[in-house]
């Protein structure tokens, strides 16, 4: 098989979360653990550090990821899902997983994957420990798929534990509580390793304390230990922020961002004091932040994809992550503002879309997933909260259409779902390539 055969097979012969939902889930390790035994248990040959949270575990994993890469370290990063490329949720100091190595791996492994019958996500989580062991990474920063409890990198056991925020998503499989959620994510952290927490709730707080008692884990709570770095301007595609009395700036912009950099900046600073022999400067922490796109290839996070009309896209995709997409948007000044929206049919569609404004002219379109809600369904849910607009039924369509119809000083926001963020920036590569 060549590459792309290799990734149909992938697709096709194993249930896939991302593209088909709640029949692709497996709680529980008994399929990983297998596997991982089948590999030679890969997980164990390198150092790391373990990610959740319901928004945030993302850019907080590509924060890390770049900040140990400034300070030297040959560093892992395991993220899903991807947006455009399979390889973006495998990389080694930002460049993706080697094609052949892909290839490889499921020939090398037909027998086991029959065998195990892994989904998608466990035999990918499986081909990246075993990249990063094969090439000796000095630390591997791994995101949390969903959960973190049941989910199949809790097999590791890291250097620390984060938890970025709790909200509600895939109450299906987490619980419909947020203390129910908490517990959840809370199941990442082990004995004895010290878990930091971004954001916690009244209702979430025990939660963490209760856990991280049992397991005899120090317990750091982000929002008691350090103040909020202060926005202070946009500059030439980044955002600068104010530190300890000192300016900075990202190039991952949108302010709802100040949020993981405080939790990068408190996990850093547990990094550098606890026992590990992985360590990270001051100048490491900044630069890392500074260029943590350049460095990982992060995108889809407010990324701006042109001027003259401004078009962002960003990946959120659940009440809290609209929540923080429709307040960024009050930092923009713009003539109209255009929305091309779309959702997985799994959603809380209803919780989103009373959250987007009513006075933006919208584009109700569909990424080509089988979870994708339908653009004529979303339009005649949208309805009923005054969002008004027309169907399309590709994102290439919706996109087209946004850009012919808009002033130079409009804003078009390209968000609701990874898929229709991955679909449109896949649109941009090509006319960027013509």
């Amino acid at each position: 098989m060549n590459y792309q055969e290799t990734l149909e097979y992938l697709y096709n012969c194993l249930p896939v979360f991302h593209l088909i939902g709640s029949e692709a889930y497996k709680p529980g390790l008994d399929n990983t653990v297998r596997l991982m035994e089948f590999l030679g248990n890969p997980h164990t040959k390198f150092r790391s550090i373990h990610v959740a949270g319901t928004n945030g575990k993302g850019s907080v994993s590509n924060f890390l990821a770049a900040i140990l890469q400034e300070s030297g370290y040959k560093v892992g990063l395991y993220t899903s899902p991807h947006l455009v490329d399979f390889g973006e949720r495998i990389r080694i100091n930002g460049l993706m997983i080697d094609e052949n190595y892909v290839i490889d791996f499921i020939s090398r492994h037909t027998d086991v994957i029959e065998t195990v019958k892994p989904s998608f996500f466990e035999l990918t989580m499986a081909m990246a420990f075993s990249y990063f062991a094969d090439n000796k990474v000095d630390i591997a920063v791994i995101e949390v798929g969903l959960g973190g409890r049941l989910d199949s990198t809790n097999i590791i056991n890291p250097e620390l534990s984060i938890i970025t925020n709790i909200g509600f998503d895939h109450v299906e499989f987490l619980g419909n509580t947020l203390p129910q959620i908490a517990y959840e994510k809370a199941g990442i952290i082990k004995k004895r390793v010290p878990v930091v927490v971004g954001e916690y709730l009244d209702e979430t707080k025990p939660v963490f304390i209760n856990k991280a008692a049992e397991m005899e884990a120090d317990i750091y709570f982000v929002e008691d230990s350090i103040p909020l770095p202060k926005f202070v301007r946009y500059e030439a595609n980044k955002m600068v922020f104010k530190h300890d009395n000192h300016e900075y700036s990202s190039d991952l912009i949108g302010q709802y961002q100040l949020k993981n950099i405080a939790t990068v900046l408190f996990a850093c600073d547990v990094i550098n004091r606890s026992k590990s022999s992985i360590k990270v400067s001051s100048d490491a922490i900044f630069k890392g932040i500074e260029n943590v796109c350049k460095i990982t290839g992060l995108r889809g996070r407010w990324e701006i994809l042109q001027n003259n009309p401004l078009i962002i896209a960003d990946t959120g995709h659940n009440v809290p992550g609209i929540k923080v997409v429709v307040e960024q948007l009050k930092s923009h000044h713009y003539k109209s503002l255009r929305i091309i929206f779309g959702m997985v049919n799994d959603k809380d569609i209803s919780g989103v879309l009373q959250l987007l404004p009513d006075n933006a002219i919208y584009y109700f379109t569909q990424a080509q997933v089988k979870r994708a809600l339908s653009a004529d369904e979303l339009k005649q849910k949208a309805e009923v909260f005054n969002l008004r607009g027309k169907v399309y039924h590709t994102i290439n369509d919706a996109v087209n259409a946004a850009i012919n119809e808009s002033d130079t000083d409009d804003l078009i926001l390209i968000t609701g779902s990874n898929f229709v963020v991955g679909e449109a920036l896949g649109v941009f590569s090509q006319h960027t390539s013509m």
